[in-house]
This record gives C-alpha cells, sequence and structure tokens, in this order.
C-alpha cells in the first residue's frame, strides 16, 4: 500500500516582497524557507522524510503564485524511484497569476531497476508571467550496473497560456520495449536535461545564440535550443554525468532571469 503525500503552496505580494501566503503538506512533504532578508523572490525547498518514491506512492502538489509575487522552487536531493510491481505517480499543478514568476529546477530522477513511474505537469499562466521549468532524468544508478533497467518513466508536461494549451512535452522511456541507445532515443548517453523558459518581453534569438555559447565549453553533452510557438525557448541536453547536467540547468536559468550579469552563478 503506498502513499498518499499532498502539498499545497500559495505565495502573495505584500508591500513588494513576495511571501509564503499558506502551505499545507502531508508526510513525507514539508517546506524549508530559504529566503534570506526582505527578498523580492520568495525561495522555498520541497523537503521528504521518505527515502524515496515508493511502489503505490501518489503525490500531488498544487502551486499557487499570486498576482505580482515570485517564486523560486528547489528539491534537497536526488528522488529516487524504488523498485516496484504495480507502479507509482505524481501530479503537478502550478497556477500562475498575471505578472508573477515561477522558476523549478529539481534534482535529478534516479530510477532503481524495476521501477515504474509517471509524472504529469500542468502549467496553468496568465499574461505577464515568466516560467523557468526545468527537469533531469538518470539512467538509474549506475554504480551498481542499473543503467535502464527501469521498466517505465514517463514525463508529461503541459503548460497554458490564458488558457491555451502553448506547450506539450511528453518523455517516455520503456528500456525493455525500445532500443534505449537507438536514433531518436538516448544514442548511447545516460542523463537527459531540459529546460523550458517562458516570458513573453525577453529577446529569444539572442538568447538561444548565448546559451549555445554557454554549452558549448562543455564537454561530453550534446545539446539543442530551439523556440516555442509563444515568446520561449526550449533546451534539451544529453550526457553522462547528471550533477553536470545539473549545474548546466542552474547556469542557464541564472543567464535567462538576469542576462545583465556576466559572471552569473546560481543561486545555492
Amino acid at each position: 500500500m503506498g502513499m498518499k503525500a499532498k502539498l499545497d503552496i500559495e505565495t502573495g505580494l505584500r508591500n513588494g516582497t513576495s511571501q509564503l501566503k499558506q502551505y499545507y503538506a502531508t508526510p513525507p512533504f514539508k517546506i524549508a524557507n530559504l529566503t534570506e532578508g526582505r527578498k523580492e523572490k520568495l525561495r522555498l525547498m520541497i523537503m521528504s522524510s521518505s527515502p524515496g518514491i515508493l511502489d503505490g506512492d501518489e503525490y500531488s502538489i498544487q502551486i499557487r503564485i499570486r498576482e505580482g509575487s515570485s517564486l523560486q522552487l528547489e528539491t534537497q536531493a536526488y528522488q529516487r524511484v524504488f523498485q516496484m510491481n504495480s507502479g507509482a505517480a505524481q501530479c503537478i499543478e502550478v497556477n500562475m497569476e498575471k505578472d508573477s514568476f515561477f522558476s523549478y529546477l529539481p534534482h535529478p530522477l534516479v530510477p532503481h531497476k524495476g521501477s515504474c513511474f509517471t509524472a504529469k505537469n500542468k502549467l496553468y499562466l496568465s499574461g505577464g508571467c515568466t516560467l523557468c521549468w526545468g527537469e533531469i532524468h538518470t539512467s538509474g544508478r549506475k554504480l551498481n550496473g542499473e543503467s535502464f533497467l527501469f521498466s517505465k518513466l514517463q514525463n508529461l508536461t503541459e503548460i497554458y497560456l490564458d488558457q491555451k494549451l502553448v506547450v506539450r512535452e511528453n518523455l517516455l522511456l520503456m528500456p525493455g520495449m525500445l532500443d534505449i541507445h537507438g536514433l531518436g532515443q538516448m544514442e548511447g548517453f545516460r542523463d537527459q536535461a531540459s529546460l523550458i523558459f517562458l516570458k513573453n518581453d525577453f529577446p529569444i534569438p539572442p538568447a538561444i545564440e548565448k546559451i549555445n555559447q554557454i554549452l558549448a565549453d562543455y564537454d561530453e553533452i550534446e545539446f539543442g535550443c530551439t523556440s516555442l510557438p509563444i515568446n520561449g525557448l526550449l533546451v534539451r541536453i544529453i550526457g553522462n554525468r547528471a550533477e553536470q547536467l545539473f549545474y548546466c540547468l542552474q547556469l542557464l536559468a541564472s543567464y535567462l532571469q538576469d542576462p545583465a550579469v556576466k559572471n552569473f552563478v546560481y543561486a545555492k
């Protein structure tokens, strides 16, 4: 019997400062507020008392970012998905009101041998919103010889702008049924990362050029960056070291949030 866990977060704006308006969590979730002083952005970390996602677990995360407020959401550590018989699921729903900001770059997901995990993400944006959404999936516990020994890993992300579907990304990996190293799959690499950035007044073409320059300095990765149907971009990276991909996403997010900073370093 798995665990049904729930996490609700709501932010608000008070005197120009983003604050945690309210939150509700059931085990194993809890929230740590990492905001230092009166910062414009609220910085929260999702913490968990569980060693990872277990068979039958169902996680539901609801996030509401009120008008004009900003939230940078982080995770505590790598998320492990243990061996399963039936599978586990996670649903994240984000509602962003007008002129709000949301950044979410979770630690890499590590699917163990025999695991089966489905994640569904629905993000609802209003006018003037800024979104920075990242994901990293590994092949498993490499040092244990468990690369691509999970049964299924699916991650479906849908982004709506003013109730209209504008971005849909569906990752489905089933190593037992597909040639995971073949063309159009992982092509010999073990880990992959993606980053979606949306902002209606952001200069996308020069940003893509800059991202290509940044990532070209890193060895042992392949990457691509493309514009989206709305004003935004998508970055995809494949490599063999999850920590390297995690750092790359942090670096890109730091640049995209403040392109004027020359020596940009993501908040630690």
